[in-house]
């Protein structure tokens, strides 16, 4: 199935239904009161959240989306049946927004967790409701009010234990590939990855996480350029950051860009715990460094090579003790 991450799409729920205007009419009781039933509640449009779904592409096929309406109340007191809710099931990381006023309505981020986007309206008022000691017979009952309306957009944060920061060509993809059994649309040349992938890494005593291969960054990235804003949000739900930097360019220079693009779109990812792999050391002689590298943030620096597997078991357990220690000051 095609990745998608991002869809708008027109929402309303069911219009409640009207109350009842009806007296009681028996044999024995020709001039009874009102007796008029309440209308039904008009059917909610609600997300909910599946763990096995990994796009929101099926709703982009789906623009326009409508909860049923409330039934309309009747005699003997008889309430009207509530209108049926739209269901529309989303992948766990999805966030939701008013597409004109911009509000966050909310974010799904549990399996089988439910938010409401679009209430449906209450039904009305039967009449035996408006009887008084002056008004024994009231003629009126309330309509049914109508559902909201409102276009949505959805947008999809994967949610992984690491996500890959790099420039295209960093050999995110391969290393993904090397340390996974995810199979990444891999070539030599830039944006190869057009679109986020995950894999599960896995160690031989049944540890495992998730890593997040996410397209390349390039610089003003924060503005819209490249690919820009649409991939970097994916970043925000990564616990790790693996940086990935060529030795083949300017190390220092790239990881501080990176940096850069991170801290324009959103200061606080720099917060989150992040690691440097230097990658391609096979195209360097005996695999080694030209210099000893040191950064201000005294970041863990591990030089790596995917294709002959070098430095990447180092990597794969320092990436696990990082996720770990994430962990417990979450809890602490």
């Amino acid at each position: 199935m095609r990745f998608a991450d991002y869809a708008k799409i027109y929402v309303t729920a069911g219009r409640g239904g009207d109350g009842s205007a009806h007296f009681r009419r028996e044999k024995y009781v020709p001039k009874g009161g009102p007796d008029g039933g309440d209308g039904g509640k008009g059917g909610d449009v609600i997300l909910v959240g599946n763990e096995q779904l990994n796009t929101i592409l099926d709703l982009r096929y789906r623009k326009y989306v409508k909860a049923g309406n409330g039934e309309n109340g009747s005699k003997s007191k008889s309430s009207g049946a509530a209108g049926e809710d739209e269901l529309l099931e989303v992948p766990l990381g999805t966030v939701v927004f008013d597409a004109d006023t911009k509000e966050r309505l909310g974010e799904i981020t549990d399996h089988e967790e439910k938010l409401v986007i679009a209430k449906g309206g209450k039904g009305g008022l039967g009449n035996w409701h408006f009887r008084s000691s002056t008004n024994q017979t009231p003629q009126h009952a309330q309509e049914g009010k109508p559902g909201e309306e409102r276009a949505v957009e959805l947008e999809l944060k994967l949610i992984a234990d690491v996500g890959l920061v790099g420039f295209p060509n960093a050999g995110k993809s391969t290393l993904l590939s090397a340390l996974s059994h995810a199979k990444p649309k891999i070539a030599d040349y830039p944006f190869t990855t057009l679109e986020p992938n995950l894999g599960v890494v896995k160690f031989e005593d049944f540890r495992s996480f998730v890593m997040a291969d996410i397209p390349g960054i390039i610089e003003e990235a924060h503005e819209g350029k490249g690919l820009g804003i649409q991939f970097l949000r994916h970043i925000e739900r990564n616990n790790v950051l693996l940086f990935m930097v060529s030795v083949m360019t300017d190390i220092k220079y790239e990881y501080e860009a990176l940096l850069s693009e991170l801290r324009s779109y959103r200061k606080d990812l720099l917060d989150k715990p992040r690691i440097l792999a230097i990658t391609k050391m096979d195209l360097k002689q005996g695999f080694e460094l030209e210099e000893e590298l040191h950064f201000d943030d005294e970041i863990p620096v591990i030089p790596i090579s995917s294709a002959t597997g070098h430095g990447v078991d180092e990597l794969r357990e320092k990436l696990w003790e990082y996720i770990q220690h994430g962990k417990e000051k979450e809890e602490t």
